[in-house]
Protein backbone atom coordinates (compact mmCIF):
# COMPACT_ATOMS: atom_id res chain seq x y z
CA UNK A 1 0.00 0.00 0.00
CA UNK A 2 2.86 2.08 1.01
CA UNK A 3 4.72 1.24 -1.87
CA UNK A 4 1.67 2.15 -4.42
CA UNK A 5 1.63 5.97 -2.76
CA UNK A 6 4.90 6.15 -3.31
CA UNK A 7 4.46 5.89 -7.32
CA UNK A 8 1.25 7.53 -7.64
CA UNK A 9 3.12 11.06 -6.31
CA UNK A 10 5.56 10.85 -8.68
CA UNK A 11 3.46 11.04 -11.66
CA UNK A 12 1.57 14.42 -10.06
CA UNK A 13 2.47 17.93 -10.85
CA UNK A 14 5.27 18.96 -8.75
CA UNK A 15 3.39 21.33 -6.44
CA UNK A 16 1.00 18.44 -5.63
CA UNK A 17 3.88 16.40 -5.84
CA UNK A 18 5.43 18.42 -2.90
CA UNK A 19 1.92 17.81 -0.68
CA UNK A 20 1.46 13.95 -1.44
CA UNK A 21 5.18 13.68 -0.05
CA UNK A 22 4.86 15.91 3.13
CA UNK A 23 1.49 13.69 3.86
CA UNK A 24 3.30 10.55 2.76
CA UNK A 25 6.29 11.17 5.52
CA UNK A 26 3.40 12.23 8.20
CA UNK A 27 1.98 8.44 7.86
CA UNK A 28 5.67 6.57 6.76
CA UNK A 29 8.36 8.79 8.38
CA UNK A 30 11.74 8.18 6.61
CA UNK A 31 10.61 5.49 4.85
CA UNK A 32 10.14 6.45 1.06
CA UNK A 33 13.49 5.62 -0.03
CA UNK A 34 13.23 2.49 1.92
CA UNK A 35 9.99 1.41 0.62
CA UNK A 36 11.73 2.15 -3.11
CA UNK A 37 15.18 0.20 -2.68
CA UNK A 38 12.84 -3.03 -1.23
CA UNK A 39 10.09 -3.13 -4.00
CA UNK A 40 12.36 -2.24 -6.93
CA UNK A 41 14.03 -5.50 -6.95
CA UNK A 42 11.05 -7.24 -8.19
CA UNK A 43 10.13 -4.99 -11.36
CA UNK A 44 13.58 -4.66 -12.39
CA UNK A 45 14.25 -8.52 -12.22
CA UNK A 46 10.96 -8.89 -14.83
CA UNK A 47 12.21 -5.83 -16.84
CA UNK A 48 12.80 -6.39 -20.56
CA UNK A 49 16.17 -5.63 -22.36
CA UNK A 50 16.35 -2.06 -23.53
CA UNK A 51 15.20 -1.60 -26.58
CA UNK A 52 18.09 -0.83 -29.19
CA UNK A 53 17.40 2.86 -29.96
CA UNK A 54 17.46 3.54 -26.30
CA UNK A 55 20.37 3.69 -23.30
CA UNK A 56 19.71 1.44 -21.11
CA UNK A 57 17.55 3.23 -17.85
CA UNK A 58 19.93 2.16 -15.40
CA UNK A 59 23.51 0.27 -14.83
CA UNK A 60 22.41 -1.98 -12.22
CA UNK A 61 21.73 -5.32 -11.33
CA UNK A 62 19.68 -7.52 -8.24
CA UNK A 63 21.15 -9.66 -6.09
CA UNK A 64 19.44 -11.72 -2.94
CA UNK A 65 17.10 -8.95 -3.50
CA UNK A 66 18.85 -5.92 -3.19
CA UNK A 67 19.35 -3.55 -5.92
CA UNK A 68 22.87 -2.40 -6.76
CA UNK A 69 24.11 0.06 -8.91
CA UNK A 70 27.06 -1.01 -11.38
CA UNK A 71 29.80 2.02 -13.07
CA UNK A 72 30.00 2.19 -16.63
CA UNK A 73 32.02 -0.42 -17.88
CA UNK A 74 35.40 0.91 -19.45
CA UNK A 75 35.30 1.13 -23.55
CA UNK A 76 36.83 -2.40 -25.02
CA UNK A 77 35.92 -5.89 -24.97
CA UNK A 78 34.94 -7.67 -21.68
CA UNK A 79 35.65 -11.50 -21.75
CA UNK A 80 32.71 -12.35 -19.12
CA UNK A 81 32.84 -16.50 -17.85
CA UNK A 82 28.92 -17.21 -17.61
CA UNK A 83 27.76 -19.93 -14.84
CA UNK A 84 27.55 -23.74 -16.53
CA UNK A 85 24.13 -24.86 -15.31
CA UNK A 86 23.65 -23.18 -11.87
CA UNK A 87 23.09 -19.57 -12.36
CA UNK A 88 24.31 -18.98 -8.93
CA UNK A 89 27.90 -19.47 -9.95
CA UNK A 90 28.47 -16.46 -11.85
CA UNK A 91 30.71 -13.75 -10.19
CA UNK A 92 29.90 -10.42 -8.68
CA UNK A 93 32.13 -8.91 -10.61
CA UNK A 94 30.56 -10.36 -14.23
CA UNK A 95 27.24 -9.26 -12.73
CA UNK A 96 28.80 -5.32 -12.24
CA UNK A 97 30.37 -5.81 -15.77
CA UNK A 98 27.43 -6.91 -17.38
CA UNK A 99 25.39 -4.40 -15.94
CA UNK A 100 27.82 -1.72 -16.76
CA UNK A 101 28.65 -2.49 -20.71
CA UNK A 102 26.27 -1.18 -23.19
CA UNK A 103 26.16 -4.18 -25.27
CA UNK A 104 26.11 -7.49 -24.38
CA UNK A 105 27.33 -10.23 -27.66
CA UNK A 106 26.02 -13.89 -27.20
CA UNK A 107 25.64 -16.93 -28.34
CA UNK A 108 22.03 -17.01 -28.30
CA UNK A 109 19.89 -13.72 -27.09
CA UNK A 110 17.25 -15.97 -25.52
CA UNK A 111 19.73 -18.17 -23.41
CA UNK A 112 21.57 -15.30 -22.19
CA UNK A 113 18.29 -13.17 -21.32
CA UNK A 114 17.71 -15.81 -18.75
CA UNK A 115 20.71 -15.10 -16.96
CA UNK A 116 20.06 -11.23 -17.32
CA UNK A 117 16.60 -11.68 -16.40
CA UNK A 118 17.57 -13.28 -13.29
CA UNK A 119 19.87 -10.41 -12.11
CA UNK A 120 17.94 -7.77 -13.16
CA UNK A 121 20.56 -6.79 -15.95
CA UNK A 122 19.33 -4.11 -18.78
CA UNK A 123 21.92 -4.17 -21.01
CA UNK A 124 21.51 -4.46 -24.91
CA UNK A 125 21.93 -8.12 -26.44
CA UNK A 126 23.14 -8.88 -29.53
CA UNK A 127 23.88 -12.08 -31.31
CA UNK A 128 27.45 -13.25 -31.94
CA UNK A 129 27.75 -17.03 -33.16
CA UNK A 130 29.57 -19.58 -35.61
CA UNK A 131 26.99 -18.64 -37.91
CA UNK A 132 26.71 -14.70 -38.14
CA UNK A 133 30.27 -13.81 -36.96
CA UNK A 134 31.84 -13.13 -40.13
CA UNK A 135 29.01 -10.61 -40.66
CA UNK A 136 28.97 -9.13 -36.81
CA UNK A 137 32.59 -9.01 -36.46
CA UNK A 138 33.02 -5.52 -38.22
CA UNK A 139 29.84 -4.53 -36.64
CA UNK A 140 31.26 -4.78 -33.24
CA UNK A 141 34.85 -3.36 -34.19
CA UNK A 142 32.96 -0.09 -35.65
CA UNK A 143 31.53 0.15 -32.33
CA UNK A 144 34.62 -0.28 -30.04
CA UNK A 145 36.17 2.22 -32.29
CA UNK A 146 33.48 4.55 -30.99
CA UNK A 147 34.21 4.13 -27.55
CA UNK A 148 31.34 1.05 -26.63
CA UNK A 149 31.97 -1.17 -24.14
CA UNK A 150 31.34 -4.54 -24.75
CA UNK A 151 31.09 -7.89 -23.08
CA UNK A 152 31.22 -11.63 -24.83
CA UNK A 153 29.69 -14.42 -23.24
CA UNK A 154 28.84 -18.03 -24.03
CA UNK A 155 25.73 -19.58 -23.79
CA UNK A 156 27.78 -21.38 -20.90
CA UNK A 157 31.03 -21.18 -19.23
CA UNK A 158 34.19 -19.15 -20.57
CA UNK A 159 33.84 -17.52 -24.14
CA UNK A 160 36.65 -18.78 -26.43
CA UNK A 161 36.35 -22.34 -25.32
CA UNK A 162 34.81 -24.18 -28.23
CA UNK A 163 32.87 -21.15 -29.63
CA UNK A 164 34.12 -18.34 -32.72
CA UNK A 165 35.01 -15.59 -29.55
CA UNK A 166 38.88 -16.24 -30.54
CA UNK A 167 38.54 -14.19 -34.06
CA UNK A 168 36.93 -11.60 -32.81
CA UNK A 169 39.24 -11.13 -30.12
CA UNK A 170 42.35 -11.64 -32.46
CA UNK A 171 40.71 -9.08 -34.91
CA UNK A 172 40.02 -6.50 -31.44
CA UNK A 173 43.66 -6.67 -30.65
CA UNK A 174 44.82 -5.74 -33.76
CA UNK A 175 42.74 -3.13 -33.82
CA UNK A 176 44.57 -1.96 -31.09
CA UNK A 177 41.08 -1.86 -28.86
CA UNK A 178 41.23 -2.87 -25.00
CA UNK A 179 40.60 -7.06 -24.41
CA UNK A 180 39.57 -7.66 -20.44
CA UNK A 181 39.10 -10.76 -18.96
CA UNK A 182 37.16 -11.94 -16.01
CA UNK A 183 37.86 -15.59 -14.82
CA UNK A 184 34.80 -17.90 -13.89
CA UNK A 185 33.13 -21.07 -14.43
CA UNK A 186 34.49 -23.90 -16.71
CA UNK A 187 33.04 -27.02 -17.12
CA UNK A 188 36.69 -28.01 -18.53
CA UNK A 189 37.94 -27.51 -15.01
CA UNK A 190 34.98 -28.48 -13.11
CA UNK A 191 34.77 -31.81 -14.81
CA UNK A 192 38.67 -32.29 -14.25
CA UNK A 193 38.13 -31.72 -10.42
CA UNK A 194 35.55 -34.24 -10.02
CA UNK A 195 36.99 -36.39 -11.75
CA UNK A 196 39.44 -37.61 -9.26
CA UNK A 197 42.25 -37.98 -11.82
CA UNK A 198 45.83 -37.08 -12.36
CA UNK A 199 45.11 -33.00 -12.48
CA UNK A 200 49.48 -31.97 -13.16
CA UNK A 201 49.10 -32.73 -16.70
CA UNK A 202 45.85 -32.39 -19.16
CA UNK A 203 44.81 -31.99 -22.78
CA UNK A 204 41.94 -30.64 -23.90
CA UNK A 205 40.61 -31.77 -26.52
CA UNK A 206 37.42 -30.45 -26.86
CA UNK A 207 34.60 -32.46 -29.43
CA UNK A 208 36.13 -35.63 -30.96
CA UNK A 209 34.53 -35.97 -34.96
CA UNK A 210 31.32 -36.78 -35.63
CA UNK A 211 32.06 -39.76 -38.08
CA UNK A 212 33.49 -42.78 -36.90
CA UNK A 213 36.81 -42.85 -39.38
CA UNK A 214 38.16 -39.82 -38.60
CA UNK A 215 37.26 -40.25 -34.58
CA UNK A 216 39.04 -43.37 -34.40
CA UNK A 217 41.94 -42.26 -35.95
CA UNK A 218 42.20 -38.58 -33.86
CA UNK A 219 41.68 -41.06 -30.89
CA UNK A 220 44.79 -42.63 -31.37
CA UNK A 221 46.63 -39.73 -32.03
CA UNK A 222 45.44 -39.17 -28.27
CA UNK A 223 46.42 -42.14 -26.99
CA UNK A 224 50.07 -40.93 -27.14
CA UNK A 225 49.58 -38.44 -24.91
CA UNK A 226 51.22 -38.46 -21.75
CA UNK A 227 48.31 -36.71 -19.83
CA UNK A 228 44.90 -36.52 -18.23
CA UNK A 229 42.81 -36.03 -21.69
CA UNK A 230 39.25 -33.80 -21.49
CA UNK A 231 36.73 -34.37 -24.15
CA UNK A 232 33.62 -32.34 -24.90
CA UNK A 233 30.81 -34.92 -26.28
CA UNK A 234 27.02 -34.57 -27.17
CA UNK A 235 23.99 -37.34 -25.96
CA UNK A 236 23.54 -38.97 -29.27
CA UNK A 237 27.33 -39.98 -29.71
CA UNK A 238 28.66 -40.43 -26.34
CA UNK A 239 27.98 -44.42 -25.84
CA UNK A 240 29.93 -44.82 -29.09
CA UNK A 241 32.83 -42.28 -28.39
CA UNK A 242 33.11 -44.28 -25.22
CA UNK A 243 33.81 -47.31 -27.09
CA UNK A 244 36.56 -45.97 -29.70
CA UNK A 245 37.90 -44.68 -26.60
CA UNK A 246 38.13 -47.84 -24.47
CA UNK A 247 39.41 -49.89 -27.30
CA UNK A 248 42.31 -47.47 -28.20
CA UNK A 249 43.17 -47.05 -24.10
CA UNK A 250 42.47 -50.40 -22.38
CA UNK A 251 43.42 -50.07 -19.14
CA UNK A 252 42.87 -46.52 -18.16
CA UNK A 253 40.77 -44.74 -15.35
CA UNK A 254 37.92 -42.44 -16.33
CA UNK A 255 34.93 -40.28 -15.39
CA UNK A 256 31.93 -39.49 -17.20
CA UNK A 257 30.86 -36.21 -16.09
CA UNK A 258 26.84 -35.33 -17.06
CA UNK A 259 24.85 -32.23 -16.64
CA UNK A 260 27.81 -30.71 -14.56
CA UNK A 261 26.22 -27.93 -11.45
CA UNK A 262 23.02 -29.06 -13.01
CA UNK A 263 19.86 -30.23 -10.85
CA UNK A 264 20.97 -33.55 -12.82
CA UNK A 265 24.88 -33.89 -12.30
CA UNK A 266 25.58 -37.04 -12.56
CA UNK A 267 29.42 -38.58 -12.43
CA UNK A 268 30.99 -41.98 -13.18
CA UNK A 269 33.87 -42.98 -12.32
CA UNK A 270 36.08 -46.70 -13.08
CA UNK A 271 38.06 -48.04 -15.87
CA UNK A 272 37.61 -46.64 -19.55
CA UNK A 273 36.81 -50.79 -20.35
CA UNK A 274 33.99 -50.79 -17.48
CA UNK A 275 32.37 -47.48 -18.62
CA UNK A 276 32.21 -48.30 -22.24
CA UNK A 277 30.94 -51.76 -21.33
CA UNK A 278 27.73 -50.31 -19.45
CA UNK A 279 27.50 -47.48 -21.96
CA UNK A 280 24.56 -49.11 -23.21
CA UNK A 281 22.70 -48.34 -20.34
CA UNK A 282 24.07 -44.83 -19.94
CA UNK A 283 21.49 -41.73 -19.38
CA UNK A 284 22.31 -39.52 -22.94
CA UNK A 285 20.03 -36.53 -21.83
CA UNK A 286 22.16 -33.52 -21.57
CA UNK A 287 25.78 -32.66 -22.17
CA UNK A 288 28.64 -34.22 -21.27
CA UNK A 289 32.66 -34.09 -20.29
CA UNK A 290 34.92 -37.14 -20.60
CA UNK A 291 37.92 -37.25 -18.14
CA UNK A 292 40.68 -39.97 -19.18
CA UNK A 293 43.69 -40.70 -17.00
CA UNK A 294 46.73 -40.56 -18.18
CA UNK A 295 48.96 -43.88 -19.39
CA UNK A 296 50.47 -45.89 -17.06
CA UNK A 297 54.38 -44.63 -16.35
CA UNK A 298 55.93 -47.90 -17.64
CA UNK A 299 53.74 -47.27 -20.62
CA UNK A 300 55.74 -45.70 -22.80
CA UNK A 301 55.48 -45.64 -26.76
CA UNK A 302 57.66 -48.76 -28.34
CA UNK A 303 59.16 -48.08 -31.62
CA UNK A 304 57.99 -49.65 -34.61
CA UNK A 305 60.81 -51.64 -35.37
CA UNK A 306 60.61 -53.13 -30.97
CA UNK A 307 56.98 -53.96 -32.15
CA UNK A 308 57.10 -55.44 -34.87
CA UNK A 309 59.71 -57.87 -33.40
CA UNK A 310 57.80 -58.43 -30.55
CA UNK A 311 54.93 -59.59 -32.56
CA UNK A 312 56.75 -61.49 -34.62
CA UNK A 313 58.13 -63.85 -31.66
CA UNK A 314 54.24 -63.66 -30.29
CA UNK A 315 53.22 -65.31 -33.57
CA UNK A 316 55.50 -67.62 -33.95
CA UNK A 317 54.18 -68.87 -30.06
CA UNK A 318 50.73 -68.23 -30.32
CA UNK A 319 47.35 -66.77 -32.07
CA UNK A 320 47.02 -62.73 -33.38
CA UNK A 321 44.66 -62.81 -30.48
CA UNK A 322 47.10 -63.34 -27.65
CA UNK A 323 50.15 -61.95 -29.78
CA UNK A 324 48.20 -58.48 -29.87
CA UNK A 325 46.90 -58.51 -26.04
CA UNK A 326 50.45 -59.30 -25.00
CA UNK A 327 51.64 -56.30 -27.69
CA UNK A 328 49.42 -53.92 -26.75
CA UNK A 329 49.92 -54.48 -22.57
CA UNK A 330 53.47 -54.09 -23.35
CA UNK A 331 54.11 -50.63 -25.96
CA UNK A 332 51.71 -48.62 -24.90
CA UNK A 333 50.53 -48.05 -28.63
CA UNK A 334 46.63 -48.27 -29.76
CA UNK A 335 44.96 -51.76 -29.68
CA UNK A 336 43.52 -50.76 -33.19
CA UNK A 337 47.28 -50.33 -34.40
CA UNK A 338 48.80 -53.37 -33.20
CA UNK A 339 46.17 -55.47 -34.29
CA UNK A 340 46.53 -54.45 -38.20
CA UNK A 341 50.34 -54.80 -38.35
CA UNK A 342 50.05 -57.70 -36.54
CA UNK A 343 47.65 -59.17 -38.99
CA UNK A 344 50.03 -57.58 -41.60
CA UNK A 345 52.94 -59.57 -40.15
CA UNK A 346 50.76 -62.89 -40.45
CA UNK A 347 50.26 -62.71 -43.94
CA UNK A 348 53.95 -61.91 -44.50
CA UNK A 349 55.12 -65.03 -42.44
CA UNK A 350 52.12 -67.18 -44.06
CA UNK A 351 53.45 -66.05 -47.73
CA UNK A 352 56.81 -66.84 -46.84
CA UNK A 353 55.97 -70.31 -45.68
CA UNK A 354 53.93 -71.27 -48.82
CA UNK A 355 57.42 -70.06 -50.38
CA UNK A 356 59.25 -72.83 -48.25
CA UNK A 357 60.19 -76.19 -50.04
CA UNK A 358 59.58 -77.76 -47.31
Amino acid sequence: MAFHRVRCFQAHSPASRKASTRTTRKLYPAAPFLLYSVAMPSKVAHSDVAPASTEPAARSFVISGHLVSAPKAAPGLHLVATPIGNLGDITLRALQTLAGVDVIACEDTRVTRRLTERYGIAAMLKSYHEHNAAAARPKILHMLAEGTSIALVSDAGTPLISDPGFKLVREVCAAGHPVIALPGPSSVLTALALAALPTDRFFFEGFLPSKQGARRHRIAELARIPATLVIFESGNRVQDTLLDLAEAMSGRDAAICRELTKLHEEVQRGPLAALAQAAAMLETRGEFVLVIGPPPPQAEIMAADKLDTMLRASLKRGSVKDAVAHAVELSGRPRREVYARALELAGEDRESGSDDPD
